[in-house]
């Protein structure tokens, strides 16, 4: 015992010797994407260089980061550093500060229609696709919930519904971001091929590309309005996910596994589930506004402008994490078929989206 003890305290302190590590490599990527934020433009002239914006930088430098400490064995060691979730949850709160509430209030009333319509409809397509190709269920509920709420959170969330092993949950948050990370340039760019405005572009953006980091990259490539917009529509998603989570608990419980004597979900699964960033996003937007309404004009705009420049720093932290996170092993391991489910589903989620963005969406503009 008194061997054990010491040698326990020694790997606990490698343990938290490597998170930090592991958080510094992100800070320190998050530094380097910082600089060339602000540098390429003016080494190189030229409107691509100008267009280039911060999600690209980080998320390649990520990647890059993360093929290097692949490479020499380091990666794992230092994974526990790589704090998407947290980085991207502060960093959507920050948002919030930055968005009048009146555009919230405008925007939810579409939002949520367009939630539930995609939701429920992509979702059950992917359920009846992964049964008719044969998945696991456990599997089955975690692609579902993935592509057609918001990825990974939703995936996570999910998993702990259904009681997922945990190569499952890797397998297929590996896969939301092979697909999230294309769709960040690809819609975009699908955007302004098809003159969308930048408020029917930010809805499309919301409904249909699966991370909110991938979301918010992806709006800040088309513009501060299609920023607010996108990042309100994922909200919304994001809002639904203990409804779905509680749908999936109950199913599994009464339908799936049948275990004698489960405990009904009630109320406390919802809250426990419940993605409480949100009422950080509101709550931010609440105190924006009214301080905005409070203050004289420049003062009042200093400070949200250094609310606005942490929400970017902490942005970057989370694409540059999303980079580093990244695994292709994981995508070898269960075949073809989840892969050919993803992909239906999200081909699907695109076309609705777009329908849903231009259907709801056109005329809004944000004040």
């Amino acid at each position: 015992m008194t061997e054990t003890r010491p040698q326990s305290q020694t790997q606990a302190r490698s343990t938290g010797l490597h998170v930090v590590l592991g958080v510094v490599v992100v800070l320190v990527l998050g530094a380097a994407t910082r600089f060339l934020e602000k540098n390429v433009p003016v080494w190189f002239e030229g409107d691509v260089a100008k267009a280039i914006e911060y999600p690209v930088y980080a998320i390649v430098l990520g990647l890059i980061g993360n093929a290097i400490l692949t490479a020499t064995g380091w990666r794992e060691r230092l994974e526990g550093g790589f704090r998407t979730e947290f980085f991207i949850k502060t960093g959507l709160v920050l948002l919030g500060a930055s968005i009048n509430l009146k555009v919230i209030v405008t925007a939810a009333g579409p939002a949520v229609i367009q939630g539930i319509l995609l939701i429920s409809s992509v979702f059950l397509f992917t359920w009846w696709l992964a049964g008719r190709l044969g998945l696991d269920d456990k599997l089955r509920a975690l692609l579902s919930a993935a592509v057609s709420i918001c990825g990974v959170s939703a995936a996570i969330a999910a998993a702990g519904a259904v009681q997922a092993r945990k190569e499952q949950l890797a397998y297929t948050a590996s896969l939301v971001i092979a697909f999230a990370l294309p769709s960040i340039f690809l819609v975009p760019w699908l955007a302004s091929v098809f003159g969308l405005t930048d408020e029917v572009a930010g809805a499309w953006i919301g409904g249909n590309i699966d991370t909110t980091a991938a979301v918010t990259a992806a709006g800040a490539l088309v513009g501060e309005d299609a920023l607010a917009v996108a990042s309100i529509v994922k909200v919304t998603q994001n809002a639904l996910i203990g409804i779905v989570v509680i749908a999936l608990t109950a199913w599994f419980a009464f339908r799936v596994e049948r275990a004698p004597g489960a405990r009904a979900p009630g109320i406390g699964e919802f809250w426990t589930r419940f993605p409480k960033f949100v009422l950080g996003f509101v709550a931010a937007s609440v105190i924006a506004t009214w301080y905005l309404g409070t203050v004289s004009g420049a003062e009042g705009k200093e400070v949200i402008a250094v609310a606005n420049d942490l929400r970017v720093w902490f942005l970057i932290l989370a694409f540059v994490s999303i980079g580093l996170e990244f695994r292709v092993s994981s995508l070898r391991e269960a075949g073809w078929r989840p892969v050919a489910v993803f992909a239906s589903a999200a081909v699907l989620n695109l076309v609705l989206a777009l329908g849903l963005a231009l259907l709801l969406f056109s005329g809004f503009t944000v004040e």
